[in-house]
C-alpha cells in the first residue's frame, strides 16, 4: 500500500463524504424537527419514499432531476401523514413514525412489481452525476482536482446546507422562533408565535431533507431502487444527530464518522489483515449504539420534545 497511499487516502476521504451525504441530509433534517419539539423515528420511513419515488421520477421523464424533485415530493408528502397524526391528532409520536416506517416498507414493494415489472428491484434509470464537460472543468483544478472528482453535486449541497441551518437556526428570527417553540411552546404562543404552523413547517421541510437523503442514494451514488437499500440509514442519522448534541456541526461530524466507518468496512481488503469483514460491517452500527450510550445522557433536547402541544388552534 505504500505505493499507492495517496490515491487510498483520497479514495477514502471521498467515499466517507459521500457515504456520510445521506446521514448529513437526513440528520439535519432530523434536527429541525426536533429543535421544534417533534421526534421523528419515521426518517427511515421518509428515506425509503425519497429514494424509490425519485427512481419512478426519473423513469417516467428521463430526467435525474424531476426524478429528485419527485422524491422530495413523496417526502413531503409522507411527512405531512406524520405531522397531522402527531402535532393534529396529538398521536404519540414514537407509534406515528413506526406507522410511517411500516408504511413506506410496504409501498415500494408493492409498486415495484407494478411500474418496474420486477420484484425486488427497479430499472436502471437516468442519474445526477457530472457532465462530461464538468468532469474536465473539475478535473484540470490543481493538487484537489481528482479529489473533488470522486464526489458528487449532492456532497456540496449537504456541506452548504449544514453552513446554512447553523446561520439560520442561531443568527436568524426564523431559528429563534423554531427553538422556541421546542422550548417552551407555552410562551412562544403568549408571544403571538403560531406553535402547530411552526412544527408543521419544521416537519415538512424535515421530509424534504430527509427525501434528498434517500434520494442520494438512489439516483445521485446509484442509479436504481432496491428493497433494503436505506438498511437503517435513517435510524443512524438520528443518532448522527444525538451524538452532535442538536446542533448540524456536531451532526456532520457525527455523520462523517459513522460514514468513514463504512467506507472502512468497503475498503477492508486493502489492508490484508485477518479480520473477518463482518467485523468491518458492523463497525457502523456499533458505533451507532455507542454513540447513543455514552453521549445520549450527555446531550441537551429541546425541554418540550415529543410532548404535543395542548392549547387552542396554534
Amino acid at each position: 500500500m505504500e505505493g499507492n497511499q495517496m490515491p487510498f487516502i483520497i479514495g477514502f476521504l471521498a467515499a466517507t463524504l459521500r457515504i456520510a451525504t445521506p446521514l448529513i441530509l437526513t440528520s439535519l433534517g432530523g434536527l429541525i424537527n426536533e429543535k421544534s419539539g417533534i421526534t421523528n423515528i419515521g426518517l427511515e420511513g421518509i428515506m425509503i419514499m425519497g429514494a424509490f419515488f425519485a427512481v419512478v421520477g426519473s423513469e417516467y421523464s428521463g430526467n435525474a432531476y424531476i426524478g429528485l424533485a419527485v422524491g422530495i415530493l413523496a417526502g413531503v408528502l409522507t411527512s405531512l401523514i406524520f405531522a397531522f397524526l402527531s402535532i393534529h391528532l396529538k398521536a404519540d409520536q414514537i407509534i406515528s413514525g413506526t406507522a410511517i416506517n411500516t408504511l413506506a416498507a410496504a409501498i415500494p414493494s408493492l409498486l415495484l412489481w407494478a411500474l418496474f415489472g420486477m420484484q425486488s428491484q427497479s430499472n436502471g434509470v437516468d442519474r445526477i452525476a457530472y457532465s462530461p464537460r464538468a468532469r474536465e472543468i473539475i478535473g484540470s483544478i490543481p493538487i484537489i482536482g481528482d479529489f473533488l472528482l470522486e464526489l458528487n453535486y449532492m456532497v456540496f449541497v449537504a456541506l452548504i446546507l449544514v453552513a446554512v441551518f447553523t446561520w439560520l437556526l442561531n443568527k436568524s428570527r426564523w431559528g429563534l422562533r423554531l427553538r422556541s417553540v421546542g422550548e417552551y411552546p407555552k410562551a412562544a404562543d403568549t408571544l403571538g408565535i403560531k406553535v402547530y404552523m411552526t412544527r408543521y413547517k419544521a416537519v415538512l421541510l424535515s421530509g424534504a431533507l430527509a427525501a434528498m437523503g434517500g434520494a442520494s442514494l438512489s439516483i445521485v451514488s446509484g442509479n436504481i431502487y432496491r428493497d433494503g437499500m436505506i438498511n437503517g440509514r435513517g435510524f443512524i442519522a438520528l443518532a448522527a444527530m444525538i451524538f452532535g448534541n442538536w446542533t448540524p456541526l456536531g451532526a456532520l461530524g457525527a455523520s462523517l464518522l459513522f460514514g468513514a466507518a463504512e467506507a472502512l468496512q468497503i475498503r477492508s481488503q486493502s489492508f490484508g489483515l485477518p479480520i473477518p469483514t463482518e467485523v468491518y460491517y458492523i463497525l457502523p452500527y456499533l458505533l451507532t449504539m455507542i454513540a447513543i450510550t455514552a453521549f445520549g445522557k450527555r446531550s441537551h433536547a429541546p425541554a418540550a420534545l415529543a410532548k404535543p402541544y395542548e392549547k387552542g388552534e396554534r
